[in-house]
């Protein structure tokens, strides 16, 4: 998992790199600044965002203009608050945030995990409100995105446009998922479905899908779960003993992926039906 987050970080001073060189910044321009503008997004779900089909050179300047790179969130630290006014989305570039919303008894009610490449935040676009907190588990990377802004560019450049909607429709298939989830899975079939869930993010940004790190606590996966954290360390036991998994404090390496699969009820997803 280090190989690929290591040379997403090291690409974040790409534009220091070019203004300490001023005598050889404008003849290497064009080849350095969009090479490393790639580097930089190639494992994150924003390359569909900042680097879609068909925009030049031009284009990828300005969206790169617009994004503005975050100090590091501090682990417990907050990205933003439920009742924040909308301005901008946010996507990971390190690390991983959870999403909540306090309940009527003060509690959290955990609505989402976000690892790295993923994008936050748009759900507040239709109230202009944000209807949840966002905390970083462990010290974060963070892309800020000025809505106004893309929005703006995306009139400019319509490939743009095509790719924000295929992440909204990502981020709903998603919702709908872990809603089947909830209502129809007992728990061994909700953490097993859980742990392919963060395997599959993890392989689709470059990562291994069969050795990561589960940032989230036990309590906060069972919050999101909808199960008791006790149920949540026993299916992970019974998990151990079978041979599925191989668990030790927050690293996971899972052994028996098909079996997992099994657990889970789980189909491949092109091969699932979705009623409209």
């Amino acid at each position: 998992m280090l190989g690929p987050r290591n040379t997403v970080i090291h690409a974040i001073d790409w534009r220091d790199t070019i203004n300490r060189d001023s005598g050889t910044a404008k003849m290497s321009e064009k080849v350095v600044d969009i090479a490393k503008i790639k580097v930089a997004c190639q494992n994150c779900s924003l390359h569909q965002l900042c680097l879609p089909m068909g925009v030049d050179g031009e284009d990828l300047q300005k969206l790169d203009e617009i994004i503005k790179r975050r100090r590091p969130v501090k682990r417990g630290d907050d990205l933003f608050q439920v009742g924040d006014g909308f301005r901008a989305i946010y996507a990971v570039r390190s690390g991983s945030i959870k999403t909540y919303t306090p309940t009527h008894d003060g509690q959290e009610q955990v609505t989402g995990f976000h690892l790295p490449g993923e994008i936050l935040g748009l759900d507040a676009i239709s109230n202009s409100i944000h209807p949840c907190t966002a905390k970083s588990l462990e010290t974060s990377s963070v892309c800020e995105i000025p809505f106004d802004r893309l929005e703006e560019l995306g009139h400019q450049i319509p490939s743009l446009q095509r790719q924000m909607f295929k992440v909204m429709s990502r981020e709903i298939f998603e919702e709908e998922s872990h809603m089947l989830l909830l209502g129809k899975r007992n728990a061994e079939e909700r953490l097993a479905a859980f742990l392919l869930s963060v395997s599959r993010r993890f392989k689709r940004r470059g990562f291994s899908d069969t050795e990561f790190n589960l940032s989230m606590s036990r309590n906060d996966i069972g919050n999101y779960l909808g199960l008791a954290v006790e149920t949540v360390s026993r299916m992970f036991t019974r998990f151990q003993d079978d041979g599925v998994v191989e668990v030790d404090r927050k690293s996971v390496k899972i052994l028996d992926m098909e079996r997992l699969h099994r657990l889970a009820g789980a189909m491949p997803v092109q091969q699932s039906n979705c009623s409209a």
